[in-house]
């Protein structure tokens, strides 16, 4: 099959920003072009060349301004068997003009069917024009499918993935090593760490978890909330609420650590050095791509019940999900526990990695790609 894939007009293909979009795409591409002719259309950035092949798969970018045009223009000149397009529903029409013969795939990674982004025509005709739309999680399928029930034969859950390679548990050689270097780097060599990662962004949550840390101090004050993000991809502007942030965490200076906006590649190393992870998100969250990365590493997960997040939790197992999850006590208390029980944080920790290799490795998203776009083009 001749497969390209569309990324979004926000962030570059490969996510030398960051991105999970960018990440899915690049990570699942590299193993499918080893059988197919991959393609990846992307926005421009001045690290990348403008059309290059890297291994077996192709990139084409295109200036961010004019990027959807450019985008039809090239669809206009070379024909695909399938089309993923990602997180763009609204293009789907326009596309599907410009390639009538292609099959289209729809990847939607957020809730993209609301009545404030599509009106019911909309939504009609683009559902109308794809052969299958994959998910990230059952909780962002079921935003489509409640609103549009007669789409639910084509709608289907395909979870993301991870390295398996790159993100290395504490117990084995490598997790062993990149946690010690990276402690000493940080002088956390004595300290019992609580990662965070993601935007700093009300939504994602990280003043809830600022406003639990006396609790855990009370009981843990050699407890280190280390946070690693900005306001946005690749942007270390502070904004106010940064700036609120950084003014609780100087409160306790001995116990907060913030590390702006950190290259993907650097990512694994600073999972291995925690202790626990925690994602506190507010808003309903599709499913946050960090909950496998921080299965990969072996650590337990602590998660708030918000949109698919609790998903890939197996309760009590792999970690915890905190119902109030508007309230800073609720996570001090599972987190207390866990910074005082070594042996469950390990236990959880293996149970998780385990979870992650046998569901949610890269090849498995291939695997339940491949299946989709053969039914696609087979349709």
């Amino acid at each position: 099959m001749k497969i390209a894939y569309i990324a979004t007009e926000k962030l570059p293909v490969p996510a030398i920003r960051g991105g999970a979009i960018q990440i899915y795409i690049d990570s699942v591409a590299a193993i499918i072009s080893s059988k197919h002719d991959v393609t990846i259309l992307s926005i421009q950035h001045e690290e990348l060349e403008q059309d290059e092949k890297r291994g077996s798969v192709r990139f084409v970018r295109f200036d961010e301004k004019e990027y959807l045009p450019s985008i039809l223009s090239h669809l206009n000149q070379e024909t695909y068997d399938v089309i993923h397009l990602c997180n763009r529903p609204s293009w789907v029409s326009s596309v599907k003009k410009a390639t009538p013969q292609s099959k289209i795939v729809l990847s939607v990674h957020n809730e993209m069917f609301t009545y404030e982004k599509l009106s019911d025509e909309e939504g009609k005709e683009c559902l109308n024009l794809v052969s299958k739309v994959v998910t990230v999680s059952d909780f962002i399928g079921k935003t489509i499918t409640d609103r549009f029930p007669f789409a639910k034969s084509k709608v289907r859950t395909v979870y993301s993935g991870v390295d398996l390679d790159t993100f290395q548990p504490c117990w084995t050689r490598e997790g062993i090593q990149a946690r010690k270097m990276v402690r000493d780097e940080l002088n956390l060599s004595n300290k019992k760490v609580i990662l965070f990662v993601g935007r700093l962004s009300k939504v994602k949550g990280p003043h809830i978890l600022l406003q639990a840390l006396p609790s855990i101090m009370e009981e843990h004050p050699d407890v280190m909330m280390v946070f690693i993000g900005s306001k946005w991809f690749g942007d270390d502007n502070v904004n106010n609420y940064v700036k609120h942030l950084y003014t609780l965490g100087a409160m306790y200076p001995e116990n907060v650590t913030f590390i702006k906006f950190v290259k993907p590649a650097d990512i694994p190393k600073l999972f291995a050095m925690s202790d626990v992870f925690v994602c506190s998100s507010q808003w309903q969250e599709p499913l946050a791509r960090v909950h496998y990365e921080a299965m990969a590493a072996g650590l337990p997960i602590v998660t708030s019940n918000r949109g698919g997040n609790p998903e890939v939790i197996d309760e009590g197992k792999n970690g915890h999900v905190v119902s109030q999850f508007e309230d800073p006590e609720s996570y001090a208390q599972i987190l207390n526990s866990l910074l005082h029980d070594s042996g469950k944080r390990e236990q959880l920790g293996r149970y998780g990695r385990r979870k992650v290799e046998k569901d949610f490795s890269w090849k498995n998203v291939e695997h339940n790609l491949l299946s989709v776009y053969e039914e696609a083009a087979n349709n």
